[in-house]
Formats: structure tokens, sequence, C-alpha cells
């Protein structure tokens, strides 16, 4: 719950908090846990140690020793305990009791005198329970923490001892207590650095998520706002975040690239439709004016009509199809045909218009047929849209050449070649998009060859487009003929 209220006050939210909620409260909680299991080891080993030392105290020896005087009176008890105090050697590292046969401490090696009743649960457990030894840890009547062992100086016979007298030893583990105060504290210490590194080191991190993420987020706003120029600032680097920033604006630049090209198509269909339907308006006015005073005027105005007319029909045909092929509805009604065929009826309308315009056409095919299954309309619409564009790019005075070449492999190669203005490095690349156009001074709704380059793929050919800015363009178009009917013609070639 403090957690959630410091991520409250601080407008912490998103990773940042779910990463404060979830990694960092386990960091700590694991932290904690690992620091808790090691001040328990040191504990154990520190009090294992004395545990170890007092165990190690030969029993059999002191029991050996008090034997010739256990059957003894008090006094001559009490002087061998004495002179067993004296002879201790371990007087300096812990504290013995001689307790006689009633239970009752008559001498300390402390030099300090016995309360009355002290506390002694470790030699009651000797008796209480027929053990060997009895251990305790506690606090004794001063206070001070300490261990203490007592071994039975009797034997044991039928589970019970002879004798309750015993030896009691005694180890102060205010020391070690003082040691392992100093010790939690070293961990404790370490465990808040461990925990402030993993901290400041998963914030530097998260920050460098978050951050970026941010910005993304503000850029995608942006952009859903319209603002198609906008781009992510983002430190640059290596990783995958760096990576996909940068492929976000790229990908943004493209959008933007397609949004003005959207424009421009949209200005340019604008402009396309207006010319005709002016045109139609215009004469139509004009006919309704003179209506049939004038016959040459009459079929003049009647000829332009039916042109326009057919002009917007072709435009109108050009972006159904482009909608089709948007929605991949773009269908072929496909048969066997002669491609070369096709091929001739549209160069013969495309020849009358080159005469009229000025520009020398030369034509070349093979007499053999070029069999194929193919839509033939469809077919005829690339070589339509290729040579309306040949003739338009191409001034007064240029050459059109069209040649159509069998190829060994089976396929059939369409070159169209003009000597037109041609088009720059940097369009070439982009002539075969949607919307593109390479110049707005040429009649067009940029969507023509993209429908075109995806009627060839839907027969399975390429369409190859190669120019040299103020030279002309070559426009290559690869089609599979019939694999049987190519054999043959081969076969008769031989």
């Amino acid at each position: 719950m403090k957690l959630k209220k410091l991520l409250a006050k601080s407008k912490v939210s998103g990773i940042t908090a779910k990463w404060l909620k979830n990694f960092v409260m386990v960091s700590v909680i694991i932290v904690s846990v690992v620091s808790l299991v090691v001040g328990l080891l040191v504990r154990w080993y520190y009090y294992n140690s004395v545990s170890v030392s007092l165990e190690s105290m030969d029993t059999n020896l002191v029991r050996n020793y008090f034997s010739s005087y256990l059957n003894t009176t008090d006094e001559q008890f009490r002087n061998g305990a004495l002179k067993f105090i004296d002879e201790f050697s371990e007087k300096d590292k812990m504290e013995v009791w001689i307790i006689n046969e009633n239970g009752k401490p008559i001498a300390s090696s402390s030099g300090f005198g016995i309360s009355e009743n002290p506390v002694m649960p470790d030699y009651a457990e000797i008796f209480s329970s027929n053990k060997d030894i009895g251990q305790w840890i506690g606090k004794n009547d001063y206070g001070e923490k300490v261990m203490a062992l007592s071994v039975p100086l009797g034997t044991k016979v039928s589970g019970e001892y002879s004798s309750q007298a015993a030896v009691r030893y005694i180890v102060s583990l205010e020391a070690i207590e003082s040691q392992l105060l100093v010790l939690y504290f070293y961990i404790f210490i370490a465990a808040v650095v461990i925990i402030l590194l993993v901290f400041v080191s998963g914030m530097y991190f998260i920050r460098s998520i978050v951050v970026p993420m941010e910005e993304l987020s503000k850029t995608v706003n942006k952009v859903a706002s319209g603002d198609y120029t906008a781009r992510v600032r983002y430190s640059e680097g290596n990783d995958e975040i760096s990576s996909l920033c940068n492929n976000i604006n790229s990908m943004l630049e493209e959008i933007s690239g397609m949004d003005r090209m959207k424009n421009d198509f949209i200005s340019t269909i604008s402009h396309e439709i207006r010319t005709p339907l002016t045109a139609v308006k215009g004469w139509g006015e004009t006919l309704l004016q003179i209506g049939e005073k004038d016959p040459v005027m009459l079929q003049k105005g009647l000829e332009v009509i039916i042109s326009e007319s057919a002009r917007l029909s072709e435009l109108v045909e050009e972006l159904l199809d482009f909608s089709r092929m948007q929605n991949g509805a773009l269908k072929m009604k496909k048969e066997k045909i002669d491609i070369l065929a096709e091929l001739d009826e549209t160069v013969f309308v495309f020849r009358d218009r080159s005469v009229r315009e000025g520009i020398d056409f030369v034509y070349t095919a093979p007499e053999e047929p070029a069999p194929m299954f193919g839509d033939p309309n469809r077919i005829k619409q690339v070589f339509t849209n290729i040579l309306d564009n040949a003739l338009k790019y191409t001034e007064q005075g240029g050459k059109v050449t069209v040649n159509a070449v069998i190829a060994p492999d089976g396929y059939l190669n369409i070159y169209f070649v003009d000597t037109g203005c041609g088009i720059s490095p940097e369009d070439l690349p982009k002539v075969k998009e949607k919307f593109y156009k390479t110049s707005i001074n040429y009649r067009g709704s940029g969507i023509g060859l993209a429908v075109a380059d995806e009627i060839i793929k839907l027969h399975d050919g390429e369409i190859q487009i190669t120019s040299t800015l103020g030279e002309g363009t070559n426009v290559r178009i690869l089609l599979p003929l019939e694999r049987v009917q190519t054999a043959m013609n081969l076969t008769e070639k031989e």
C-alpha cells in the first residue's frame, strides 16, 4: 500500500510503476531472505563452534577424576572440586562449576559467588531425560547470555545415574553476540547497497526504455492527429529500441511521402476529371445554343464530347482497376491468345497518333505466333499504358521503337524504347509505385504503371524499366509463352 501511495504521489506510471511494484519488490524480498539466511548461518557457525568446543571436553577423564570422591564426605568432595578447578586449564575460555550430590554448586572457577538457586536447565535435563550430557543457551542470573554444558559424574545403572553430582561448563556468548551485531550491520549495509545498485541500474535501464517509448507515444499521437512531419527523437545506439525508433522514423518518412503522393494524386485526378468535364460542358452549352444551324460546328462538338467522355471512361476504369488491385480483387479472364496479335492491334492504334504528333514510330515483331494463356483485354491495357507514356514524354521529331523477340528460354521479350525526356535516377525506382508521377506537367493519374505492373505479375511476367535523363526510356516486358507450342517452334527453326 505504501508503494502504491508513493507511486501515486510521484506520478510514476506505466512500465516504471510495474517495474517498481514487481521487480524491485521481488529484489528486496530476495535480498532480505538471503541476508537473513546468511545471518542465521553465521550465527549457527559461531554457536556451533562454541558447542563443539564444550562437547570436546574429555568427560571420561572428569568422571574418573571424581570417581574417588563420590562416596566421600562433603568436605572431601569439596576439596576434590577445588583441586579440579585449580588444575583446570581452560579457565581463560570458560567457567566451570562443580555441583554436589544435592544439586548445589559448591565451587566455581570464576572466583565469584553463586546464587542460591541458579538457573541450570542443562543440569536438570540430564536427570529428566537420562541424557549423557545436558546443554542450554540462555541468560544467567546476571542477565548475561551464556551456553552451558553439564556432565554427570555418576555412572548410569538401569537408566539412572548413581549420583546427581555434575560438572558444569559455562561459556559467555556476549563477545559472540557483539561480533554478530557487527556482522549483522555489515550484512544490512551490503543488502542496502545491493538493493540501491539494483534500483539505480534498473531505473537507468527502465528509463532507457521508457523515455523512447514516451517519445514514440507522443509521435504516434501527433501522426494520429494528422501531423505526418513528426519524427521520433532518440539517442543513436545499437540496441533494439534505437532500431525500433529508426524503423518507425523510416516508416513515417514513407507515410509522409505517401501522403504527399496521395494529395498530388487527388489534385491530379481532380484536374484530369475537370478538364474533360469542362470540355463536355462547354461544347454541350455551345451546341445547345447553335442547335442545327452550323452542321460543321455540331459535328466537331459531338466529336469532342465523345472523345472527352471516352477519356473520362478510361480514367474511371483505371481508378476501378487500382481499387481492385488494392483489395486483391483484380481478376483475370484468361484464355489462349496470340500475344503478338494483341500487340499488333495496339500498335496499329498508336501508329496513327504518332503520325499526328510528328513522332517516328518503328515496329518489328516475329511472323510466327506467340501463344500464351492470358487476359487479352488486360494485356492490351498494359501495352496501351506503355505506348501512351512513350508518346506522351517524347517531343515532336523524336522516335518510339517497339521490338518483340521470342527468346530461347520460352519468354517473349517486348522492348518499348523512346527518345523522350527520360527519368532521373532518383525517380526511376519509384515509377511503378502507386500515385507516383515524375512530373506534374504531363497528364495522367500516376497509377497506370502500377496497375500495368500488377497485371504483368498476374501473368507470371515482369516489367523492367531503364532510363537516362534527357535521352529516353527503355521498357522491357517479359511474358512466358505456352511451353508446348514454344518447343514446337524452336524445333521447326532447327
